[in-house]
């Protein structure tokens, strides 16, 4: 930020567009229910603010929940065009024998990669896994290389990848934590493609295979997204409910029964919905203050977020919430547009809910020699 460290001050101000009419005592929220699991992980998904959560670190075989970064990673690649829906792939020798669950690929029948999208996402297809791995990586190996070094830049730091499948290997880990982050990064970078995980079958090969996720037949709010199990991992899923645009996610792996996985990953998706709130409080792009800018082509600056911004809070209490904003006295062009100028701090009853920076909602280029000097001299004054 281009102002002199002397004349930053860190000053506080409740921001006028935060303001909610007769505020009321929050409704009473109960502990999170307990999950008969080894670890679970519940957000929201608009706030991305934790709701519940036991274990979160707790090293887990991910089972099938590895999908969801292959999924992650071909989305990825026809995104940047190096595959295409159209395109069609021939399960290798390797892809074919892969044992357990599987889209039944014939080896001499090509294949569409938008076919083997829905036979992993759906079917939880092993020889779709491979298929893709092998055409977007040349071999598993390479791929899981790929897989680790995409989890560490979403920021999943307690994750190990060494295939596409989700089938047991020593160093072939990850976190419900690290989980979370990878489901939320499907539904927010390829919003296009996560209409799949709602589909309840697919028809491949004369073969037709349902959605093993139970929820999506016994709850409509339920669209997504994954489940997995291994003997070692016990039953998993990742699953995703929405309702009035708000959306929350939750992880819960070990548990002993694909009943069992939907019946307490539901329990913690309806504590989610039902006792909490996620307003919006600030929309993408809008002003909520304006600073004076020095030396620059332009005088005053409009400044705000880059996206939304939402809080999650027990149901009640939003007309609670208190937002202050520290930005600089003054600023010095010259300013890039998106340039972080301050912080936004929102709290409940005193605690931190949300930390966000303030960002210039315009450029503002440097003026000439003769309207520099004239703020120059404006700024000693001051």
């Amino acid at each position: 930020m281009n102002t002199p460290l002397s004349f930053v001050v860190a000053a506080a101000l409740v921001l006028p567009s935060l303001s909610f009419a007769n505020p009321a005592p929050a409704s009473f929220v109960p502990p999170p229910p307990d999950i008969a699991g080894k670890a679970y992980f519940l957000n929201d998904f608009n706030s991305q603010q934790l709701i519940a959560v036991r274990d979160p670190d707790l090293r887990v075989e991910p089972a099938s929940l590895t999908k969801l970064m292959t999924a992650y990673l071909t989305f990825k690649a026809l995104r940047e065009k190096r595959l295409t829906l159209e395109q069609t792939l021939l399960v290798s020798a390797k892809g074919w024998k892969t044992e357990g669950s599987r889209m039944f690929l014939d080896p001499k029948t090509p294949v569409t990669v938008s076919d083997l999208i829905r036979g992993m996402i759906v079917q939880s297809g092993n020889d779709a896994c491979v298929t893709l791995a092998e055409a977007i990586a040349g071999s598993e190996e390479v791929f899981g290389q790929l897989m680790t070094r995409e989890a560490r830049r979403l920021g999943m730091n307690g994750t190990h990848f060494v295939n596409s499948t989700g089938l047991p290997g020593q160093q072939h880990y990850t976190t419900v934590r690290d989980l979370s982050t990878l489901a939320n990064a499907v539904i927010r970078d390829f919003p296009e493609f996560y209409p799949i995980y709602s589909m309840k079958e697919f028809r491949y090969n004369n073969i037709t295979q349902p959605n093993r996720n139970l929820l999506l037949y016994r709850d409509p709010k339920v669209d997504g997204m994954k489940t997995g199990y291994t003997d070692a991992a016990g039953y998993n899923l990742i699953a995703s409910a929405r309702i009035d645009g708000r959306r929350v996610v939750s992880v819960v792996v070990g548990t002993a029964s694909p009943e069992a996985r939907a019946t307490e990953s539901g329990k913690l998706l309806n504590y989610g919905l039902q006792f909490f709130e996620a307003p919006k409080l600030y929309a993408a792009n809008k002003p909520v203050s304006s600073l004076t800018v020095y030396k620059g082509e332009a005088s005053q600056l409009n400044i705000g977020f880059g996206r939304d911004i939402y809080a999650t809070v027990p149901k009640g209490s939003t007309g609670r919430i208190q937002a202050k904003l520290n930005t600089p006295a003054y600023l010095v062009a010259p300013i890039k547009a998106g340039q972080q100028i301050g912080q936004l701090t929102l709290t409940l009853d005193g605690k931190v809910l949300v930390q966000q920076p303030v960002v210039a909602l315009a450029a503002v280029a440097e003026a000439g020699a003769l309207g520099r000097l004239v703020d120059s001299i404006k700024m000693m004054i001051k």
